[in-house]
């Protein structure tokens, strides 16, 4: 079995069954492992694609929006000051009011800067969502598209609609052949075969390479990789540490997706059972046997490579491992 393992005591406990697909620009499929064709929703790791037309439509520019602001709009992230703050500045630069985010409210994902809300006395509002830089990015689209921003999320809305345009347009599947569903932060989702999400970032990647409004994307999430998530987080630590060799987006259920730079290649991993644990595990991996991380690098990484599991007491019990190896189909670009 293709997976990632927990082990305690030297008994296997657990396996997480992991799907990988690494595609190239042509759509010829690279590498593999598990079940390529399987259908998996993009959930957050769409992001990139669904930030492009505030570049691409000019609407980037016109607001003055900050490369920082750009890799927030991308973002799943812990709500700590820095994106707080971002989100309230991309909607400033709008002139749009918090009161339109349409994201729901939870507690920030960071314990500190949940710890922080608590002891301020303030509720947790949509603004602490993890997608709210992304529902920023997508009202001050509606305002530079002089669009009513009003329930942009509903999907019929011609945001969501210019978002399920990109997914047709990166992936090449048909709108038809789309499944959809409601994400966790209330806007559509979309679901297409892994190799098809594989192809939407091989064709987006080459499109960074060749220049453009996708390039912009690309180099706002690797030069602000902290934006994309948060302290400890793995896409935040991956970028950090590999650079402008790759970006990476993670999605909920146990989704990662990305491209190499200079090489035209994609990538989409899903984690069957939707472990996170075993998602962040398996991306570092992939990305290892891919030749993008030094074997230096990924010691650097060893807290999402080869995480330890820990007891109440803070004691070493076991490690997550990883259980699989990539089917090479073809060379994958230098």
């Amino acid at each position: 079995m293709n997976a990632v393992e927990v082990v305690r005591g030297g008994v296997v406990e657990s396996r997480h069954a992991v799907h990988v697909a690494v595609v190239g620009t042509d759509g010829s499929l690279l590498a593999s492992a598990g079940d390529d064709r399987l259908l998996t929703y993009f959930r957050s790791a769409a992001k990139p694609l669904q930030a492009l037309p505030l570049v691409e439509d000019g609407v980037f520019d016109e607001l003055g929006l900050s490369m920082e602001e750009l890799a927030l709009c991308c973002a799943s992230h812990e709500a700590e000051p820095d994106h707080v703050d971002g989100a309230r500045s991309i909607l400033r630069k709008a002139g749009a009011d918090e009161s339109l985010l349409r994201c729901g409210a939870h507690a920030p994902y960071s314990a500190a800067a949940a710890r922080a809300l608590i002891e301020s006395g303030a509720a947790p509002a949509p603004i602490h969502n993890n997608c709210s830089g992304k529902h920023a990015g997508m009202i001050a689209l509606a305002v530079g598209k002089g669009w009513d921003p009003l329930d942009y999320h509903r999907p019929n809305h011609p945001v969501q609609r210019r978002m399920v345009a990109e997914v047709v347009r990166w992936s090449g599947v048909p709108e038809g052949d789309i499944a959809t569903g409601v994400d966790g932060c209330g806007i559509p989702c979309f679901a297409v075969p892994l190799r098809s999400m594989a192809e939407s970032f091989a064709a987006f990647t080459a499109a960074a390479d060749a220049g453009g409004p996708a390039e912009r994307i690309v180099e706002a999430m690797t030069a602000h990789p902290f934006m994309v998530a948060g302290t400890g987080r793995t896409c935040t630590d991956v970028m950090r540490i590999a650079g402008d060799r790759v970006f990476v987006k993670v999605g909920a259920e146990g989704v990662y997706a990305g491209g190499l730079r200079g090489r035209g290649v994609g990538f989409a991993i899903k984690v069957a059972d939707g472990g996170r644990r075993a998602v962040e595990l398996a991306l570092v991996r992939v990305l290892w046997e891919l030749g993008v991380l030094t074997d230096a690098e990924l010691d650097a990484l060893k807290r999402h490579a080869n995480p330890d599991v820990l007891n109440t007491r803070d004691e070493v019990v076991g490690e997550l491992r990883s259980a699989f190896s990539l089917a090479i189909h073809a060379r994958v670009g230098a």
